[in-house]
């Protein structure tokens, strides 16, 4: 039996959801990289409560970074799920 037209539109938005959902477990990633870049940062201040202005500088960098992450990942699965056909 040959597959139909509807059957092979129906197999595609399927792997396009598959594929937005794979790429969207980047944001797994940043989630847990904020708690670790936090959390890093307390018990820097508690250790050294003097540092805390100069690491805040750095508490802010990576921040941005792990945020960029996440993010990319939206962007691709925005991209995965709404631009190819």
């Amino acid at each position: 039996m040959e597959p139909t037209v509807a059957a092979a539109a129906t197999d595609m938005s399927m792997l396009k959801a598959v594929g937005a959902g794979l790429a969207a477990c980047g944001m797994i990633g940043a989630g847990i990289g904020l708690g670790i870049v936090f959390g890093k940062f307390f018990e820097a201040v508690a250790r050294q409560p003097a540092a805390e202005d100069k690491l805040k500088t750095y508490l802010f960098i990576g921040m941005a970074l792990v945020e960029a992450i996440a993010l990319y990942a939206f962007v691709i699965a925005a991209m995965v799920l709404f631009v190819l056909k």
